[in-house]
């Protein structure tokens, strides 16, 4: 039995789905330019499904306001990122000091180090997430943006150990905000053989997966369990993923139920 809030009315048999905070079945958003009100509007109606969210790329350099709806975010408990893209902006550009300063001026309780459209050696890599843990929680992300740059499973799972190893709380397996990398082919199919491959060695709870696709996600959730960490999720998508990790949508409907079928 689920032990978030109380919900409108009983149902039976529903998969455990732990209170925030939790370790395991994190929802990460992705906010791609939301308004203040926005904000307030989306914290209203799936807050209590969002464990991050994620200022999609670059995005904040240019959203107005956004000390305002970071502190709409941080008045809901729920921490908030800039994404890797941005990052990688400021380190192709040798400011990675000026990076850390933009940490500091937003108090971001999480930062995102990742390599998707820049070439970065792994070692540097690395030490950067090393450097970052020290002043926050970092999420690394693994996979480039590029879709004819293809790892081999023994490259993602190497480069996700070390990266572990060197700081990081989870690690992301790279999709874009489309799903058509990475991770997935350019159809948004999920490379079944890669992401069986990597859960065999890297524990599935260190690991957050972009899936912003219902299929993506359903297949996940029919591999890990109700509990498996997604992300790169929209704002409008929150709940209907919730009521596919709670076999309440007709794409996991009967995952869950097992034999308490009644006729």
């Amino acid at each position: 039995m689920s032990n978030l809030q109380e919900k409108n009315y009983v149902l039976n048999n529903l998969p455990f789905r732990p209170a925030k905070p939790r370790n395991e079945g994190l929802t990460m958003v992705m906010d791609k330019g939301l308004s203040t009100r926005e904000a307030e509007d989306l914290i209203e109606s799936s807050g209590e499904f969002i464990d991050m969210i994620k200022l999609g790329w670059a995005t904040s350099y240019v959203s107005p306001h956004l000390q305002k709806k970071l502190d709409v975010y941080k008045s809901a408990g729920i921490p908030f990122y800039f994404g890797g893209t941005l990052f990688e902006a400021f380190i192709i550009r040798g400011q990675f000091e000026d990076y850390r300063r933009v940490l500091d001026k937003y108090e971001m309780p999480l930062c995102e180090v990742s390599d998707g459209s820049i070439e970065l050696n792994h070692e540097q890599k690395c030490k950067y997430i090393e450097l970052l843990a020290k002043q926050t929680t970092v999420l690394s992300e693994v996979g480039s943006k590029d879709a004819e740059k293809i790892l081999a499973p023994y490259e993602w799972i190497e480069l996700m150990q070390k990266e572990l190893q060197a700081g990081a709380w989870k690690v992301i397996g790279e999709a874009r905000e489309a799903g058509n990398v990475g991770l997935f082919r350019d159809t948004g199919e999920v490379r079944q053989g890669l992401v069986k491959e990597i859960i065999h060695t890297i524990p599935a709870d260190r690991i957050i997966w972009e899936a912003p696709q219902k299929s993506q996600q359903v297949w996940f959730i029919k591999l890990l369990g109700a509990n498996v960490n997604l992300g790169n999720i929209g704002t409008h998508e929150v709940i209907p993923l919730e009521t596919l990790r709670l076999g309440l949508r007709g794409d996991t409907f009967s995952h869950f139920l097992g034999g308490n079928i009644v006729n």
